[in-house]
Formats: C-alpha cells, structure tokens, sequence
C-alpha cells in the first residue's frame, strides 16, 4: 500500500509539472527535424558507438524508429461480463463491466490507450487523451484539454460505455460525473517502469474479459525489454567507473520550474536500462524534488536527460546555461552533452517502452549516426 500510495503522489506531481506543457510556447527545435529521419534502423551492435561516451560534445535527439503498435492478437478473445478491481482514490471498488463496445482511455502518459491498442481493442476506442498520437488514434476525439483535465461533457458525447483510466487525469469530481450518468469508470494502477507497463496490460485485459491477451502483452514488453536492455549492455561501457553518470532534468523555462527526477519517477528505470548510473536516485532522491544548483554541481552528471518541449521552452541549451549557470559549472554543461525526447514518449511505458529504450540509446552511444 505504501508503494502504492507513493506511486499515486508521484504521479499527481507529475500531472501539475506536465500540465505546465500545454502553456510552452513552442519553437523551433529538434524534434520536428528529428522525426524526419526516424526509419528502420540497423540494429544496436551494428553501430559505430562512441569510444569513450563520458567525452563526447554536443546534444542529441532520441525518435522512435516506428511510432506504430502491433497488437498482440487482431481479435482477442473476450468473456463478459467482468468484475475487476477499480483503484480509486477513495479506495478499492469492484466494478462489473459488460460493454467494451465504445471506451475512452486516458491518462498523463497516453499508456491506457497505447495499452488497449497492444492488445488488439484499438477498434474500440472513441476518445483518448492528448498525450495519445501514435498512429491510428489521428481521428479520434480528444477529451483532455492542454491542463490534461477530462471534459465530462466531451467524455458524455462520446457515449461511452467504458472509461480507463488511472487518476493521473482528472479532476476526481468529474470522473465521479461520468458514474453519476451511468458510465462505467475503472481506475486501473499505472506505476512508471517496466514491470508496470507489463502489469497494466493484465490490469486492461482483465478489463475487457481477456486475461490471456494480457498475458501475452505483458510477456511480449518483458521479453522485448530485457532483450534491448541486453543489446545496450553490449555498446556500453561495461567498467562501473566509465559508465555515464546521467541525471533526468524537467524544464519549463516559462514557468520557472526545474525537477529532477529520481527514484519511482520512470526516469531512473531508463537510466538504469540504459547501462547509465542515476545521479538522483544515487543521492537517495525519491519521485520528483525541485532542482537545487548545489545538488547538480555536487552530482556532477555527464549527460543530462530532457524533453523537447522543455529544451525548447528555454530557447535550448543556450537559454538553459545562461538561466542557470550552474548546469553550465556541470560536465554535462561544459561538453553541452543534452539528449531530449518528445513529452509525451520519453516516460509512456507501455506497448513501446523497449523502443523507447532503443531511441534513447542510439542518442546516448551513437548520436552521429542518430542524427545522419
């Protein structure tokens, strides 16, 4: 419960510094370019990788290299009713689900949705949230406006006879709504790694009376994963003392707001998977903590972690060393050694977290070839 009920805290803060996005004015940047060059690409072991990745000068951009979800199965097999635990905040509930014709998935991160596509019900969806842009999901409606807040009255439109979500979105008085007018709502748990993603697989499968989709989503993200995790073992260093030491830094120049994110945030499982050693978690930081200048020059990263539209609230590096010097007295800042990755990808565990990985890798180990 104590994981749980932290989970929930990360995740709430997280909502409140992501909502902050949508007010980012937005500027030229790397990410539109960036998406250009995102195609089929050798494998891992194929790369020319950097001898010595702690020296390299210069930022980089991570893009998927396929933005699409492959379901696990095209018509799973499904037993309706089902009875499932909903999370709520107020506590746990059973909820019975008989109609999975027409659902709205949202949450922060765009997993819910990404998760219900992976498991072959991408046809019933009918609403999704902002965060939700891999293709296929163009034409739906979208329910959560730039604060990722519901509009109950979107949602109601919609006709749904299901609602996912995992109370990242909100407010709670508007899910509550939704019930009131006769909506099934399901609040399933979404922890930010990758044991989580495979668990929020089963959780949605339980949902729409299909736990051996689950299974088999839940297995596929395991195995994916471990098996990226093994390939990036193999491009980078291996001595414990020349790994790159990487910090997850959240901007929003606009607002002022600088986050680093440590232990439970998801940032420390990418760094980790990307053979990296996380800073924070190593000061024994925990979900996200307000950036201090004397915490970033002791930690002393090599590499520094960011999303785009954060890099690019502070017109890019550049803006970010002279707001805040201290990056600058960094390794990190001296070789200007940035990687950034969309908002809405670089923490969406799910059906993609294994590319996700991959993308975050090629930028990290072998930015030139990334960026030909």
């Amino acid at each position: 419960m104590r994981r749980r009920a932290r989970a929930r805290a990360v995740g709430a803060l997280l909502t409140g510094l992501l909502a902050l996005a949508a007010c980012a004015s937005p500027s030229a940047g790397g990410g539109e370019d960036a998406a250009a060059i995102a195609e089929t690409r050798p494998a891992l072991s194929e790369l020319d990788v950097l001898d010595d990745p702690r020296s390299y000068v210069g930022e980089s951009t991570a893009t998927l290299s396929d933005a699409a979800i492959t379901p696990v199965e095209e018509e799973p097999d499904q037993s309706l009713p089902a009875t499932v635990t909903s999370y709520d905040q107020a506590g746990e509930t059973e909820v019975e689900v008989v109609d999975t014709s027409r659902v709205v998935a949202v949450d922060l991160a765009g997993s819910v949705a990404a998760t219900v596509w992976g498991l072959g019900f991408g046809d019933t969806l009918v609403g999704r949230d902002q965060s939700t842009t891999f293709p296929g999901t163009e034409e739906l409606e979208t329910v959560t406006s730039g604060g990722h807040t519901i509009n109950a009255e979107a949602v109601i439109a919609l006709a749904p006879t299901l609602v996912i979500t995992d109370g990242t979105v909100g407010p709670a008085d508007v899910v509550a709504q939704l019930r009131d007018v006769g909506i099934a709502v399901v609040f399933v748990e979404n922890e930010a790694s990758f044991e989580g993603a495979a668990e929020l697989a089963r959780q949605v499968a339980a949902v729409y009376g299909a736990p051996e989709a689950g299974e088999l989503l839940a297995e596929r993200i395991a195995q994916e994963v471990d098996d990226t995790i093994a390939e990036i073992a193999g491009i980078a260093p291996s001595a414990q003392e020349d790994r790159l030491r990487i910090v997850f830094l959240y901007l929003r120049g606009s607002a002022g707001v600088y986050y680093l994110f440590g232990s439970e945030s998801g940032a420390d499982q990418l760094i980790e998977g990307l053979g990296g050693v996380d800073v924070v978690s190593e000061l024994g930081w925990e979900g996200m903590q307000p950036m201090t200048d004397e915490a970033l020059v002791a930690a002393d990263p090599d590499l520094i972690l960011v999303m785009t539209k954060g890099i690019e609230s502070l017109d890019g590096i550049d803006g970010l060393l002279a707001e805040k010097p201290a990056v600058a007295l960094t390794t990190a800042g001296e070789n200007r050694r940035f990687v950034d990755m969309d908002d809405g990808t670089v923490l969406s565990f799910g059906p993609r977290s294994a590319l996700i990985l991959d993308a975050l890798a090629r930028a990290v180990y072998a930015p030139e070839a990334g960026s030909e």
